[in-house]
């Protein structure tokens, strides 16, 4: 099972490169759109990272192909920009899925 970066800059995807992830840059809706379909086609990919920049400005297409396929898995991440989740957002995330606080 593979892992595909789709970003929307070059800093993230040369990072990604050598973690020996393979990856493609789009800057215009289209482009995602097509970059997501290619990818998601593919069998052999299994997690689809893309950048939180990307999924702020095309929620609805992310959210449109999380809905519709079980696999693979589509996952927003931080880029070179850092987050735009609250600092303490993991923990919050387990204290949430398993009920304890820690």
């Amino acid at each position: 099972m593979k892992m595909f970066l789709i970003s929307d800059n070059i800093d993230t995807q040369t990072g990604m490169r050598l973690a020996g992830i393979e990856s493609v840059v789009v800057h215009e809706r289209q482009e995602f759109k097509e970059a997501l379909e290619k990818t998601v086609a593919d069998p052999e990919i299994g997690i689809v990272l893309i950048v939180e920049g990307l999924g702020r400005k095309y929620p609805d297409i992310i959210s449109d192909k999380k809905v519709e396929l079980r696999r693979p898995l589509i996952v927003e991440i931080p880029d070179r920009h850092g987050t735009g989740r609250r600092p303490d957002f993991i923990t919050a995330y387990v204290n949430e899925a398993i009920g304890l606080k820690l």
